[in-house]
């Protein structure tokens, strides 16, 4: 069983860190985080560095219990949302964690929402985590 958690360094991302570190354990899966960052001229050398440390942190994480863990950064020109759902169905991904911001309808309207995108279009179960 694989277990992929979306990971941006926020707190809701650390409550889903720590939610797959425990689903894993129950149920002898292997963790891999994911950060996504859009590329072309959008990111910059500094969100990289500072998304590779967050990996890092993750892994460490996740390792200290002796739970597998991968890592990636994928910067493939596509949303969070879009990356984590290509992801699960290119590697046959088992359970999605994610944590989840609270927005206004109208916030969901104007900025999207990558947690939708990954609740609606996923080809596995998705947790959100708050």
């Amino acid at each position: 069983m694989e277990i992929l958690v979306g990971y941006d360094g926020s707190n809701s991302a650390k409550d889903a860190l720590a939610l797959a570190k425990k689903h894993a354990g129950a149920f002898g899966a292997e963790v891999t985080v994911i950060a996504s960052l859009t590329g072309g001229s959008v990111t910059h050398a500094v969100e990289v560095e500072h998304a590779t440390e967050d990996l890092e942190w993750a892994k460490t994480f996740i390792e200290e219990d002796g739970i597998p863990c991968k890592t990636k950064l994928l910067v493939r020109g596509m949303t969070p949302g879009e990356d984590l759902v290509d992801y699960a169905d290119e590697k046959g991904i088992d359970e999605i964690v994610i944590g989840i911001k609270r927005r206004s309808k109208v916030g969901k309207l104007l900025f999207g929402s990558n947690a939708q995108y990954v609740i609606l279009k996923a080809p596995c179960p998705v947790v959100t985590v708050k």
